[in-house]
């Protein structure tokens, strides 16, 4: 199973979540069969950048750097081979002329095994420097570039890392979601999403390549 996964920007603020996560990525590297892709967004510190005097573009670059390798190091605390990218560095992934590029000959000489970890950071080929894309933009974009098998994204609730897949359906619909749903289940970034996706919890991630305790949403 190849998959994507996406960490939004609350979650990247939430150290239980985070060592939650790792350990249910330590516990998916024993399957050998699993390619692992995990794109961030910036997260609050990049407002904390911010009060420090320095612009917001700057201060997300600068956000998304640190937050690249910090995740890299929390990750091998639990045992996690991780390769941290951000995706400007060899124009692995570009933007012209507001489209999106992948360098696919890039992407498939990586090693299979280790964890991809790739920030929202890429090229900019008009101005030639780094720019920032939405995490919902991205998330599309590579869905459309690597045909993963499965898209993740994190229920919004600390109160769902405990909940068991009994307690929600099985299957949701975006149309028919109720109000009171996406708001406490669906992160921000997401809630006008409308594509494929599953929604889990990082103490049920390492579940993988079962998907019986994730709900399914189309």
């Amino acid at each position: 199973m190849r998959y994507l996964a996406a960490l939004d920007h609350d979650h990247l603020d939430n150290g239980i979540f985070l060592t939650s996560l790792a350990r249910s990525l330590s516990e998916q590297q024993k399957d050998r069969q699993l390619r692992s892709i995990i794109v961030h967004a910036d997260s609050a510190y990049t407002d904390r950048i911010i009060q420090t005097g320095v612009m917001r573009e700057e201060a997300t670059v600068r956000s998304l750097k640190d937050l690249n390798k910090r995740l890299v190091a929390l990750f091998a605390d639990e045992g996690v081979s991780t390769i941290g990218i951000n995706p400007y560095k060899r124009n692995f992934i570009t933007l012209k002329e507001n489209k999106l590029s992948l360098d696919h000959k890039f992407l498939e000489s990586l090693p299979r095994q280790p964890l991809l970890l790739l920030s929202t950071l890429v090229r900019d080929l008009a101005r030639n420097r780094q720019t920032t894309v939405e995490l919902p933009r991205m998330l599309r974009f590579l869905r459309e570039e690597i045909r993963p098998d499965e898209l993740f994204i994190f229920s919004k609730s600390d109160e769902a890392e405990i909940f068991t897949n009994s307690d929600y359906p099985d299957n949701i619909q975006w149309d028919t979601m109720e109000p009171s749903f996406r708001e406490t289940q669906i992160p921000d970034e997401f809630k006008t999403f409308n594509q494929r996706v599953r929604l889990t919890t990082a103490r049920d991630f390492h579940r993988l390549p079962g998907t019986n305790h994730t709900i399914l949403i189309n």
